[in-house]
């Protein structure tokens, strides 16, 4: 009889009921799940081993990239294990008699706020960012205020006593958060693992990126995603990429050795499951 493993903690920022918690649901359905006010306390949480994973958003297919989070990937002390994609559908909730067009203000998290720009500018609702999609929740539930309402997902209206006055509320159908599991230190590849990713810098030459895109390219990688943020020294800067290739770490080895002359200081952030909407 093979032995029982103990339940995992999982960390996420956010309250209960937020994308966060919905994403570290789905991964880890039979763990703890522990959340933290902001980005830095989760990643403290793991340092100090508090957590065993941290489920946290790295991009949205509306707004972009999570630059607190992905910004946190270095020094190299967490790795990325996975990846699972949530489509997001923020709801408009409010207290019961509340009417859509009654509505003044909108709270919700900035990133959830900028999903739905468009809509809120249209309707002349005034945004007001939180910490947090269910922290928002919360404050409308403990404001009962009639012309406020959150931006949020709809599952949490019932456990705080609010209403859905309108549901899909996004600028962009495909609006999707992408988000990365993530572990101490470095780990073992699985032999399904087919996308990775990588941070590097490159030689100030021209045509430096564009030759080490192609020389990606050459050996088999196929980069969907870069990303290029402030590196330790000012004015210079570190590329992100993620890249699918052969599974295992046979494909990765494929990829990366012998080392690009086209690169420096290149490090590897996690190769782990490409995911995909079911």
């Amino acid at each position: 009889m093979s032995p029982t493993l103990a339940p995992m903690r999982i960390g996420f920022q956010g309250e209960p009921y937020s994308y966060s918690d919905q994403a570290s649901s789905e991964v880890f359905p039979d763990d703890e799940r522990l959340g933290f006010a902001s980005f830095v306390a989760a990643f403290d949480a793991l340092r100090d081993a508090k957590v065993d994973r941290l489920v946290l958003p790295i991009e949205n297919s509306t707004t972009g990239s999570v630059l607190p989070v992905l910004d946190r990937l270095l020094p190299g002390n967490v790795y990325v294990t996975g990846e699972h994609l949530v489509e997001v559908r923020h709801a408009l909730l409010a207290v019961p008699g509340a009417t859509e067009a009654g509505l003044k203000t909108v709270r919700s998290h900035p990133e959830a706020l900028s999903q739905a720009e468009g809509f809120l500018t249209h309707h002349g609702l005034m945004p007001i960012p939180t910490h947090d999609t269910a922290g928002a929740v919360r404050q409308v539930a403990e404001h009962r205020d009639p012309t406020e309402a959150a931006l949020a997902p709809e599952r949490a209206a019932e456990p705080h006593g609010l209403v859905a006055l309108r549901t899909g509320v996004i600028d962009r159908a495909h609006n999707t958060t992408r988000f990365f599991v993530l572990a101490p230190g470095r780990q073992q590849i699985p032999d399904d693992a087919d996308k990775t990713t990588v941070s590097f810098v490159t030689s100030h030459h021209p045509g430096a990126l564009a030759l080490a895109l192609t020389e990606f390219g050459l050996r088999g990688a196929n980069l969907t995603r870069i990303e290029s943020r402030p590196s330790e020294a000012a004015w210079n800067y570190r590329f992100y990429v993620d890249f699918r290739h052969q599974p295992g770490e046979a494909g990765l080895k494929a990829v990366l050795d012998p080392p690009m002359a086209t690169l420096a200081d290149l490090r590897v952030l996690g190769t782990y499951v490409a995911a995909g909407l079911a």
